[in-house]
């Protein structure tokens, strides 16, 4: 297995080459439904999803986790449910459904004439047993920074309890900023998702952000970050610029070069 490299072919076939427990962390988007025709080169469909999963939990580490993007198409006025047959999916491998977070758009692209406007997509959360690297992110402005931390709780039996401020002979604040809440909410379009142009040319970018968000989170610096969809290479880039390695697959011709590409300019400006 030759690390920090995208290789052009399916993944499917790329992750069977690779040996066991050898993932620290995944961070994807597949190609869902039919939402998008990625140039109508990439099998993707339910048998398709089920060897990828058992091939997914085989090659990631004890510990390791996958980060599954992923949204349901609407057709014939019905959602799929695709999300949630692929979570139960990952589950029956043996993964832990280890937190189901949102990624909320800014704006909405596809405006409905009968429901609520779609604006986020699910990022589920696999754990191989219990993580091994967990650094959150603790970026929410507190408002109440700098009181005492006191007030009740309700306990499993309905009984309400004091929380005292004093622990250990300490008193206790509210710190500046808390860790985030689970729906995380990006900028995305042109100019936002990311200020490569080229990688407009792919179809569905998820944001930089997105992506070394969920690196920060669920990785160390040197451990090898794998995206089985790599399309525009943005797992790769953010990987490169927050030191760990990176491994990936795109089976479409057209978008590996975008990859190449975007992960040769931004070598160039970490060197």
């Amino acid at each position: 297995m030759e690390i920090n490299k995208i290789y052009n072919m399916d993944c499917l076939t790329g992750l069977r080459g690779l040996p066991n427990n050898s993932i620290d962390l995944t961070v994807t988007s597949p190609p869902y439904d039919n939402l998008r025709s990625y140039n109508n080169t990439t099998v993707w469909d339910e048998s398709f999803f089920g060897l990828l999963a058992i091939e997914l939990y085989r090659v990631t580490k004890s510990g390791g986790v996958v980060v599954w993007v992923v949204g349901d198409a609407t057709i014939k006025g019905s959602e799929t449910g695709s999300s949630f047959r692929q979570a139960l999916g990952f589950m029956g491998c043996g993964f832990r459904l280890h937190d189901t977070m949102i990624y909320q758009k800014r704006a909405c692209f596809r405006p409905e004439i009968n429901r609520y406007y779609p604006i986020f997509e699910y990022m589920f959360i696999f754990s191989k047993g219990k993580p091994k690297t967990v650094n959150l992110i603790s970026d929410r402005k507190n408002i109440n920074s700098g009181q005492l931390i006191h007030g009740t709780q309700r306990e499993k039996n309905g009984e309400m309890t004091y929380v005292s401020a004093i622990r250990k002979g300490v008193k206790r604040r509210i710190k500046d900023y808390g860790i985030r809440y689970n729906i995380w909410v990006y900028h995305t379009g042109k100019g936002n998702s990311t200020r490569d142009d080229v990688a407009f040319k792919h179809p569905a970018i998820f944001p930089e952000k997105l992506a070394e968000d969920h690196i920060i989170t669920w990785s160390n610096p040197g451990d090898l970050v794998l995206d089985p969809f790599i399309g525009s290479g943005t797992t790769a880039k953010m990987a490169i610029l927050n030191g760990r390695h990176y491994l990936g697959y795109e089976i479409d011709n057209e978008y590996y070069k975008i990859a190449l590409q975007r992960i040769e300019l931004c070598t160039n400006e970490a060197e």
